[in-house]
């Protein structure tokens, strides 16, 4: 037991000799996705209401923002968790193994959808991935074989059954997962609809993902930053503007917002959990195994979290609008957190 104790506290005095901090942090550490920030903050309140651990400190940062962070190295004063609207990619990956950090345990939290809304006071939209990318793309086919810069002042410049408003859209920087989903699920969604993109798919893979994923920046789409919560205060202000943002946002101020319809289908729980809704995605969080047992409780938080009453079927977390995965992929998540398994790409 001893030695055992002093092996322990050996790789305690590393861990901060590494870091550069000569004094250890006994509070977890969390950044990243502002969709699943209030997943994250849910758990962490629940967390430190019920154990002996402090309440983990939850911040903002956006997806990227977070990885970043996360991937910058090892030590206190880097985070021990980060959230992400999307899958960690493999060059984020390569980031952290070049800052020593080599065990990752990713976490599927569940699943969200990314919602195209507008205030309560304002008619409803209906749209298709096309129109969605019509509306938005930076440049779009002049007809003729080439490309010119959007022409689409006004909805109904699109689509006469749209309404005869400008286009504006507010929504989130290139740093957020929130935006990376976007681009993939509608933008390039609706470019696939167009005879001429779908061709430059075929041919060139990478021009079409220039196409498909530029977003306009003529002041029809505004980056609105990290904070989904001003998102609903402008569009309450404002009846003619949309934004984009997480289903759970939508969820939660259901009183002054409302989704728009994509394909036919509203941005419902239902919807989302049996792919109805067609932009939809999954969320995750990341751990560094470098940090369990050094920080204190980031083992029990992982429990916390992967726990049937956080975000089973009737877990708390739904209430906040998270979609839950089946209970065989929960099950299968919730082993590799308990056993710490390492990300496989």
């Amino acid at each position: 037991m001893k030695s055992l104790m002093k092996s322990v506290a050996a790789a305690a005095l590393g861990f901060v000799a590494v870091s550069g901090v000569a004094e250890a942090r006994d509070q977890i550490h969390i950044v990243g996705s502002s969709t699943v920030f209030p997943f994250a903050t849910a758990v962490a309140e629940n967390f430190g209401k019920s154990t002996d651990f402090k309440t983990p400190v939850v911040e903002s940062t956006g997806s990227g923002g977070g990885l970043k962070l996360f991937c910058a190295g090892i030590g206190v004063q880097h985070p021990d968790i980060t959230n992400a609207s999307r899958r960690i990619k493999s060059s984020e990956v390569k980031k952290c193994a070049d800052n020593g950090i080599t065990d990752i345990v990713e976490v599927k939290v569940g699943y969200d959808g990314i919602v195209i809304g507008n205030a309560k006071s304002a008619p409803q939209l209906s749209l298709t991935k096309k129109q969605i990318f019509l509306a938005l793309a930076k440049e779009i086919p002049d007809g003729n074989g080439g490309y010119v810069a959007n022409p689409y002042m006004k909805w109904s410049d699109i689509d006469a059954s749209l309404p005869n408003t400008k286009i504006e859209v507010l929504g989130p920087p290139p740093t957020s997962g929130t935006r990376d989903a976007f681009v993939e699920l509608a933008m390039e969604g609706g470019a696939k609809k167009i005879d001429v993109l779908k061709a430059l798919r075929k041919s060139d893979k990478k021009a079409f993902k220039a196409v498909a994923h530029s977003i306009r920046e003529d002041g029809a789409f505004v980056e609105a930053g990290e904070n989904d919560n001003l998102i609903v205060q402008k569009l309450e202000a404002n009846p003619n503007a949309f934004g984009i943002f997480g289903f759970s946002f939508l969820d939660q101020n259901s009183d002054k917002i409302q989704g728009s319809k994509v394909g036919g289908n509203e941005p419902t729980f239902e919807n989302i959990a049996d792919g109805k809704y067609g932009v939809s995605r999954s969320l995750y969080f990341y751990v560094k195994k470098a940090h369990v047992g050094v920080i204190p409780g980031v083992q029990e938080y992982l429990t916390e979290f992967t726990s049937d009453d956080a975000w089973g079927d009737e877990g708390y977390l739904t209430d906040r609008g998270l979609i839950p995965m089946p209970t065989e992929e929960r099950e299968a998540y919730k082993a590799a957190a308990m056993g710490l398994t390492n990300l496989s790409m």
